[in-house]
């Protein structure tokens, strides 16, 4: 009989130059989520993997100077990228798909041309908003004062010839499925789907751009390339081998049990996904849920922000499972949580050091330093048990039911909760029974005592076993403690009591969880992060002050005024040259020249308000007049200059004199 399949994905990252928190956030959740389907004896596909194509990598990359290619290579690849990340997480996938992969290339074509040759994909001409981070389509009603909904940063105009798909023929389907169907969770997020893009009435999408080469081209349209999202969507079949030969899976694991998201790329997996795989004519998966965002002083977290959270530190500092636990253990998955470094610390001395961790160590010592290597045989029978240990016994074998229940439903922290309780009621057995003064009379007490602390053994069997898909190395240390085998440490075995032998043989180790000093970490901490900031800048130099000293008066001959830039070109002839038409005031053009070409595209100047000295004599540049000079900062980046114009408020009119 073939094992039960369970198919579980991450949403496949944008390859970012600087990693946090929050990028693992997800991906530890579905790790923890594929370890417990394993545990439970399905055969399990965990995907996760990058989205490397788009405007957005294409221009990063132009920045860096190197090709796309090259860029992706090394956030995925390199030291301490998407790869690295992963391992350092623990992180347990079976499979990890690129979007530059050759054979995922070769099938976005296939499926591109077969929603074409369905009559699903047409072309036309975009006119509208687009969000470059998000590599988002907007309208203009959808825009929140004017930026992006979902990142709110500005948008662009965009127009160009593009494919459209006929997401709109799909409307209809889409919003039954997701008001009569539990496809969509948690339920919150199925009101905020049709309110907000179905009921206004769901618009073509565009599919393809023309205006960057940085995608997947559309094979029968040379210069077209596959809008990202079509393309990044499309890798939950891919990666199974649709439309490629690359692999064999697609029978086997397709559909998709969940696919887990954050809330902000919901849209795009609960409307746009199901209309594609309708338009393909593929079942649909089975669910999408949308968690929630790790915050960072009640914002989410971002590079631009300046607020990502190192998890290299904080794995080194505190230890990997301890990151992983916090994450599921102390925010409910759905909903947003707070990351504080102080939330952190109290979590781990809480849970994991006084209740999980001294359960343990007390437990292991008191069976070494009162029964030696081992327990005597007959100790997990008493003739005469007390009220206290059947509900220990009670609690402990109930436990994977109710656990089972929480993980079924993808609420991890629920789960985490009645395994703490249990935990919890374990160091209170101890205290009801005081094995200390049971020790004072072995002769009397020898045979309760030793059925006490197999009860502390056997129950910390049971929690070791629920907890292994979120801790799985710590636990493994747990099992070598208490002295519990491979047999003892199946899913099987978790709601049966007994299963440690009586004559098992702890060993009292090294804490798995010591207690944080909070003062001293936070500072350490602090003390990094301050250092990572300083790592991050440029190694920045300066021209040297002058120490020559210039007469007041002299300085203020110069007559400083704000310009605006009319007109922007290149010099012909010229590498260095830009030639500006200026609005200086006077209801006469001012044409200034100014070397500057290196670091600033003309039309990226053009209605910027500048600064510029204007009664300077006029002097010929390449045959051209220059009447004036406009100001700029100058300093070395790396060994390189670069020149920064001095820019002012738009509200400054032109002509406005500066003192």
């Amino acid at each position: 009989m073939s094992k039960k399949t369970f198919y579980i994905t991450t949403p496949i990252y944008y390859p970012s130059d600087k990693l946090h928190i929050g990028h693992a956030y997800c991906t530890v959740a579905t790790d923890a989520m594929a370890r417990y389907k394993r545990l439970r004896g399905y055969e399990v596909m965990f995907l996760t993997g990058t989205d490397e194509h788009g405007q957005k990598i294409e221009d990063k990359a132009r920045d860096a100077g190197v090709t796309p290619q090259q860029f992706v290579d090394r956030i995925v690849t390199g030291e301490r990228g998407v790869l690295d990340l992963w391992k350092l997480m623990n992180i347990s996938n079976d499979r990890f798909i690129r979007t530059t992969d050759g054979y995922h290339v070769q099938a976005i074509q296939r499926i591109f041309r077969k929603m074409y040759d369905n009559g699903d994909i047409y072309k036309g001409k975009y006119v509208g908003k687009y969000c470059k981070p998000c590599e988002s389509f907007w309208t203009e009603s959808q825009l929140v004062d004017g930026k992006c909904p979902d990142c709110g940063r500005p948008v662009v105009d965009a127009e160009e010839e593009a494919y459209f798909f006929r997401l709109s023929k799909y409307a209809d389907r889409v919003r039954d499925l997701l008001e009569n169907t539990d496809f969509l969770q948690p339920r919150s997020r199925v009101n905020e789907m049709v309110n907000n893009f179905i009921k206004p009435g769901l618009e073509d999408l565009c599919v393809s751009r023309t205006s960057f080469t940085w995608g997947i081209p559309v094979d029968f349209d040379p210069g077209h390339v596959v809008y990202v999202w079509i393309d990044a969507l499309s890798n939950y079949i891919t990666a199974l081998g649709y439309a490629n030969d690359a692999y064999n899976d697609y029978d086997k694991f397709w559909p998709a049990d969940v696919h887990f998201v954050g809330k902000e790329i919901v849209r795009f997996h609960s409307i746009i996904w199901p209309a594609m795989l309708m338009s393909l004519g593929l079942p649909l998966p089975k669910k999408v849920y949308g968690h929630g965002w790790l915050n960072f002083g009640g914002e989410k977290m971002s590079k631009s922000r300046g607020n990502v959270v190192d998890p290299y530190i904080l794995a080194e500092k505190f230890g990997v499972d301890a990151l992983r636990f916090f994450m599921l253990r102390t925010f409910p998955f759905g909903s947003d949580g707070n990351f504080t470094n102080e939330l952190l610390i109290q979590t781990i001395n809480t849970d994991l050091a006084n209740d999980l961790g001294n359960l343990v160590s007390r437990t292991t010592a008191m069976v070494n330093k009162y029964f030696g290597e081992s327990l005597p045989a007959g100790c997990g029978q008493w003739a005469a048990p007390e009220s206290f240990d059947a509900e220990l016994r009670e609690m402990a074998v109930g436990l994977r039911d109710r656990y089972e229940e929480q993980m079924e439903a993808f609420q991890f922290q629920n789960a985490l909760e009645e395994v703490f309780k249990l935990i919890q009621r374990a160091n209170k057995y101890i205290d009801e029974n005081a094995p200390w003064a049971l020790a004072k009379d072995m002769q009397a007490n020898g045979p309760r005592l030793a059925h006490v602390l197999y009860n502390l053994l056997e129950t910390t069997r049971i929690v070791g076993v629920l907890l292994t898909p979120f801790m799985p190395e710590s636990m493994d240390k747990l099992f070598a403690q208490i002295g519990a085998d491979e047999t003892c440490r199946t899913w099987d075995s978790a709601d049966r009591w007994g299963a440690l032998p009586e004559t098992v043989s702890p060993k009292k180790g090294e804490n798995l969880f010591p207690r944080i000093d909070m003062e001293a970490a936070i500072k350490e901490l602090d003390a990094a992060a301050e250092a990572a900031k300083k790592a991050a800048l440029p190694a920045i130099e300066l021209e040297p002050q002058a120490t020559e000293q210039v007469d007041f008066d002299t300085f203020c001959k110069s007559d400083f005024r704000a310009v605006k830039v009319k007109a922007c070109t290149h010099v012909k002839k010229s590498e260095k040259l830009l030639c500006f038409t200026l609005d200086d005031g006077t209801g006469t053009d001012r044409q200034i020249l100014s070397g500057i070409a290196k670091w600033y595209a003309p039309e990226d100047l053009v209605g910027k308000t500048l600064v510029a000295i204007v009664n300077l004599p006029p002097r010929k540049m390449m045959g051209l007049e220059s009447n004036g000079m406009l100001i700029s900062a100058v300093h070395k980046e790396k060994g390189e200059e670069k020149l920064n114009l001095l820019m002012v408020s738009d509200a400054i009119p032109a002509g406005a004199k500066l003192c």
